[in-house]
Formats: structure tokens, C-alpha cells, sequence
């Protein structure tokens, strides 16, 4: 038999979910604690998932946003009644009888032995053979409109939410936020892990060409990764208060073998600012408010760390700065924030343009530095440098 369209529609999601991260079956199936042939069953339709929640890591692991993970589920629920449709009426039918009239049991005890677990409609056993033949005739015609219709109807059935309008079904969010996700310490001080030896590499940017050098070369942030998040409430009035921030990993892996290359020769600015350290190697990462340093005086000035709750307006915006650092994984993570406004309240997720940041330790890996004079990389023992 063709597949059904939900069930065809489901796993053409999920396979292009698949396609876009690139990885193998059995690197993702790790993941996902499932096999690579479940997860092949999965993106071909073969199978369906009896839970979204695998389907939703998937979808986290593989960068969906929330606007894709809401498609996701919508599609996952008709595919899930399109099998539980195949799976169940037509056995059942010559099993029940659809008479509604006799509540009591029938009185052939000797059939209770065998199906003690079976439906109570299964004891009454008496209804004439044209009931049950038309029964049966009627499920499979219900089923086979349900099939043929049920994308038109969509948007009117009961299922979730996330079915209808996505894009209405939400008040917008009464603040706005963007990010900065290819900072440098300092404006001069960053490491990159590239794929690629020397030769293949273009000399460092300015900080402000940093993203698309990176994005050139498939550059993954070396060791840290600063993420600068900028909110600006809609009202003048009505302020919007942020209450706390959260890290999420969604996967962790061996640091990537690749070279080290340091945009820098060794910088350092006369202020740092207050930021949110994350250590991503802790089973369950944080983000720590830290004290900045403004050392422009003549004195070296403290800038108190502030915690949450935060409070914006459109006159008063805010700025958090994250410092996400590890050493033993290639970490890929998100950041939710917590806020609450005039009695509503909610969770955004921030995420690198819909995909988790990513930021993998640099320990042991070949690192090199620029040489302006000879226009070439050079390694740190070539340099002077150790660490």
C-alpha cells in the first residue's frame, strides 16, 4: 500500500533535518540513543515514532528553531493518528460488536478463559454476521476520508497547537533582542579551529570581518566563545523583566583534531566588561555573573558583576555578555532567558542564527600565530610564544 501523505509529509521533515546537519545515521543515532536503522525507518516513513520526544531532540540536535520544531510536531501528530489509523480499526471490527444494547456479558462463559484482556464489547458474541460485515465496511470508508481529508481539515481538528498558525498563535514578545556571536577578547584576542593547514588559511581579519572569515574557512570558535545578547523593551513604560538566563548543551564530542589559529599575537584592552561565565565541561553548566576591570585610570576600577532580574524598556535597553569556555568537548549549545511582562511570562531560546553556538577545546592541537612580516602562519614555538 502507497503511504499515507502525513506519514509521507513527517518524514520528509525529518530527513531534511538529517540532510542539513550532515552527519551519518549512526553518528546521530548515538545521539538519540536509537539505532541507525530506526533512524533510517524514520526519514524514509517506514516507521513512525510512538513519542515526539526523540524527534524533538533530533530537531535540537540538528539546529531547528522553534518555528521548525512546532512544523515538526504538527506533522509527527498526523502522522501519528495516520498510524494508529492502519494499525488498529480493521482487526477490531469482526472482534466488537457495534450494538450498542446489551451492557451485560454474554452468556458463553467458556469465552472469557481465552481473551481475558480483550475489550469488554468482545462478550457479546451474538450479533448477527450483516452487522459485522457492514461495521467493518463503515471503519474502512471513515478511514479512507480521514486519509483523503485530513490535510484540508488541519487547521479545524483538535490536535496541538502548533498545527494552527503558528505564527498567530503567539502574542508577539513584548522586547526584542539580536546577538553578537563572533566577538573577540578585547576586539583583538580570539582563537579559531580550522580544517585546514597554513597555507590554506587567509590571514586574520579585523575583528569586524570575523564572521565571514570564519564562515570561509568552517571555522569553529578555539576554547571560548563570547556571545553578546542586546534587549530593548517595546514600551517606554511597561518594563519587561528578564529574570534568569540558562545554558543547554544539546551535544557533546571529543574536541575536533584540527590546527589552532590565534587572531592575535598577544592583546589586551584597558576594560573588561562584566560578563556570565559558562563552563560547558560541567555536567550542568551555569551562567556565573563575574566583576569586570576598568583599568583606563589611574586606578584600577572594579565593575560590579550584576545578577538577575534585569529589568528593560524601550529607553533602557541592556547588554549580557557570555564568556562559554571548555577544554574536553566540541560542545554545541543554546541559551534560554527567562522574562515576565505585563501577567504574561515565557522562554526564549537564543540561539546562533536557529543553531546551537558551538565551541570546542583547543588543548593539544597545533596552534599558530600570523607573522605580518614574512605574511605567513608560523607556530607558536616560531614566535616565541608557549601557551
Amino acid at each position: 500500500m502507497p503511504k499515507d501523505a502525513a506519514v509521507e509529509e513527517f518524514a520528509g521533515l525529518v530527513h531534511a533535518l538529517k540532510a542539513r546537519d550532515g552527519r551519518s545515521f549512526e553518528a546521530l543515532g548515538r545521539r538519540l540513543s536509537v539505532s541507525a536503522s530506526t533512524l533510517h525507518r524514520y526519514c524514509s516513513g517506514a516507521t513512525v515514532p510512538e513519542e515526539f520526544a526523540v524527534v524533538d531532540r533530533l530537531a535540537l540536535l540538528c539546529g531547528a528553531d522553534e518555528e521548525e520544531r512546532r512544523a515538526l510536531e504538527a506533522a509527527w501528530t498526523e502522522a501519528d493518528r495516520a498510524r494508529r489509523r492502519t494499525a488498529s480499526p480493521v482487526p477490531a471490527a469482526p472482534e466488537s460488536n457495534p450494538e450498542p444494547s446489551a451492557p451485560e456479558p454474554g452468556p458463553d462463559p467458556a469465552l472469557d478463559p481465552t481473551a481475558p484482556e480483550a475489550p469488554r464489547a468482545r462478550a457479546r458474541r451474538a450479533a448477527p454476521a450483516p452487522l459485522l460485515v457492514a461495521a467493518a465496511v463503515t471503519l474502512v470508508v471513515l478511514a479512507l476520508a480521514a486519509a483523503l481529508l485530513g490535510h484540508p481539515t488541519r487547521t479545524a481538528s483538535v490536535p496541538a497547537p502548533a498545527s494552527t498558525s503558528p505564527g498567530r498563535a503567539p502574542a508577539p514578545l513584548p522586547f526584542t533582542w539580536t546577538i553578537g556571536s563572533e566577538l573577540w577578547q578585547g576586539g583583538c584576542g580570539h582563537t579559531y579551529l580550522v580544517d585546514r593547514a597554513p597555507r590554506a588559511v587567509a590571514p586574520p581579519p579585523v575583528a569586524a570581518d570575523s564572521g565571514a572569515w570564519a564562515g570561509t574557512h568552517g571555522a569553529v570558535h578555539g576554547g571560548e566563545a563570547l556571545v553578546r545578547i542586546t534587549l530593548q523593551g517595546r514600551s517606554p513604560s511597561d518594563a519587561v523583566v528578564l529574570h534568569a538566563l540558562h545554558v543547554r548543551v544539546v551535544d557533546r564530542a571529543a574536541p575536533l583534531p584540527w590546527n589552532a589559529y590565534r587572531m592575535d599575537n598577544g592583546c589586551g584592552g584597558a576594560v573588561t566588561p562584566r560578563h556570565f561565565a559558562v563552563d560547558l565541561d560541567r555536567p550542568r553548566p551555569l551562567a556565573r555573573p563575574v566583576d569586570g576591570l576598568d583599568a583606563s585610570g589611574a586606578e584600577v576600577r572594579t565593575i560590579p558583576a550584576v545578577s538577575f532580574p534585569y529589568k528593560v524598556t524601550s529607553s533602557d535597553p541592556e547588554e549580557l555578555l557570555v564568556s562559554a569556555r571548555t577544554a574536553g568537548c566540541d560542545c554545541r549549545w543554546y541559551l534560554e532567558l527567562e522574562w515576565s511582562a505585563g501577567g504574561r511570562s515565557g522562554t526564549v531560546r537564543i540561539t546562533d542564527g536557529g543553531k546551537p553556538f558551538r565551541t570546542s577545546g583547543t588543548r593539544g592541537r597545533p596552534a599558530y600565530v600570523y607573522d605580518s612580516a614574512e605574511a605567513r602562519w608560523i607556530t607558536d614555538t616560531e614566535s616565541g610564544q608557549t601557551g
